[in-house]
């Protein structure tokens, strides 16, 4: 493990969880790791502490929120003394923020860590790594995203040292020296499941793979639909990934070959990504694996950097499109969903790479069939997260449409053939009506 001056700096830093939030003070404002990396053991502390009556006026951010934020700090009787700031809703916050109980931070994914620096007066970081090496540095693997900044913004940091945690290669490295406080917890790492996959991610998989051509580099989701393209890549070579977000699909087309990065003009031979969510599976694959690096989220999804990789095919998927070619990704009406995440990030650095596109897919319909998810305009109070300007593909079962340099008239024309066809004649009746036919 470390050297002897680390192993003493180690064990001078080292406190229980109770201890470790004891030291936050009322009215702090935290960020803690996202998704698969949210430290449990110190979430499970500061719940109790709060749940006690210890901490108050405390407010507390993060992206995705999982299990963990569940039982703890999300869970019913803490919500009243605890303010939550999401800046990325999960299933587990959604609620909340409907229900008035929480609140939202619209951002791009890779402006957050400047907000963290610039505008966002950090009190404290809770952090998940892996133990530290024998030089003193522990690993953020699966989370590096927003870490850095709030581990360089934050005046106390507390690290839950966690066997589990894979040690990525890449710049998520955290030294000894930059954190106040180690705590061991061996907790499993959250796991994210995909879901079912629908009958139209077959067709839509399809479709997207055979835009994908040989050498090209990736940017995919998670769910049915990006599971869906990576099946169908199985037959191409020389892929590249380059993705906020790494997958459980992202595991087989590397080990199979198909993506090798050899064609890569940004990290050859590296898949980059900026945080994972999967499986067990995927997080013993990522462990000490020279064949990926993980990196802040103002790196990976800062758009001049995704351009920098030539053939750079982003897939996304969203909620509601218009005649005209906005898209809502993010709310149903007002409601908030998901978030901006890095989805602007990705259509505007796509569409930048040389001979690179990026793409929004999208089912024609919800509810069962009885809603089309292309409307002749947004829901009220929808949030537009990708403006017309920057669409460039959009992708439905029932075919392919390109936006750029497409006059109003014919766009609207092209968006109506990917709706579903019980819709068409309405979509065509209210596009006359405003004017875009």
């Amino acid at each position: 493990m470390e050297t002897g001056g680390q192993r003493s700096n180690y064990e001078q830093k080292r406190r229980s969880a109770h201890d470790a939030i004891a030291s936050i003070p009322h009215g702090a404002r935290i960020v803690v790791s996202m998704a698969a990396g949210e430290p449990t053991a110190l979430l499970e502390a500061l719940a109790e502490r709060i749940r006690s009556g210890g901490l108050q006026s405390t407010r507390a951010t993060s992206l995705i929120p999982m299990a963990g934020m569940a039982r703890t700090i999300l869970a019913p009787e803490i919500r009243g003394a605890l303010r939550w700031e999401s800046m990325f809703a999960s299933a587990v916050d959604r609620p909340l923020i409907q229900a008035g109980e929480a609140t939202f931070t619209p951002a791009y994914f890779h402006q957050i860590p400047r907000l963290i620096r610039e505008f966002m007066d950090v009190d404290v970081a809770l952090v998940s790594v892996s133990p530290p090496d024998h030089n003193g540095y522990m690993s953020l693997g699966v989370s590096v995203d927003i870490a850095p900044a709030a581990i360089e913004s934050a005046r106390y940091v507390v690290a839950q040292v966690n066997t589990h945690m894979p040690r990525v290669h890449g710049s998520g490295w955290v030294h000894l020296n930059d954190v106040d406080v180690v705590v061991e917890a061996d907790t499993p790492l959250p796991e994210l499941l995909s879901p079912a996959p629908r009958e139209e991610d077959s067709i839509i998989g399809s479709t997207i793979a055979d835009m994908i051509p040989d050498g090209a580099c990736v940017q995919l989701g998670i769910g049915g639909m990006p599971n869906a393209v990576a099946a169908n890549l199985a037959g191409h070579r020389h892929l590249g990934i380059h993705t906020e977000m790494f997958v459980e699909s992202m595991v087989d087309l590397i080990v199979s070959g198909v993506a090798d990065g050899s064609r890569k003009t940004f990290h050859p031979g590296r898949a980059v990504f900026t945080f994972a969510a999967g499986t067990r599976r995927m997080y013993d694959f990522l462990d000490d694996n020279l064949a990926v690096e993980a990196h802040p989220v103002s790196y990976v999804n800062f758009p001049p950097n995704i351009a920098r990789n030539d053939g750079l095919v982003s897939v996304n998927s969203t909620l509601e499109v218009d005649l005209t070619g906005q898209c809502c990704s993010e709310s149903l009406g007002t409601a908030q969903f998901s978030g901006t995440g890095g989805q602007m990030d990705y259509a505007r650095g796509a569409f930048d790479s040389r001979g690179g596109r990026s793409i929004l897919a999208f089912y024609s319909t919800a509810r069962g069939g009885a809603v089309s998810r292309v409307v002749s305009r947004l829901t009220p109070g929808a949030v537009v997260t990708t403006p017309r300007t920057e669409v460039h593909w959009l992708v439905s079962e029932y075919g392919t449409a390109c936006l750029k340099g497409a006059s109003v008239s014919e766009r609207a024309r092209a968006i109506i053939g990917l709706a579903h066809p019980r819709f068409r004649d309405e979509l065509t009746a209210a596009g006359r009506q405003l004017g875009y036919l």
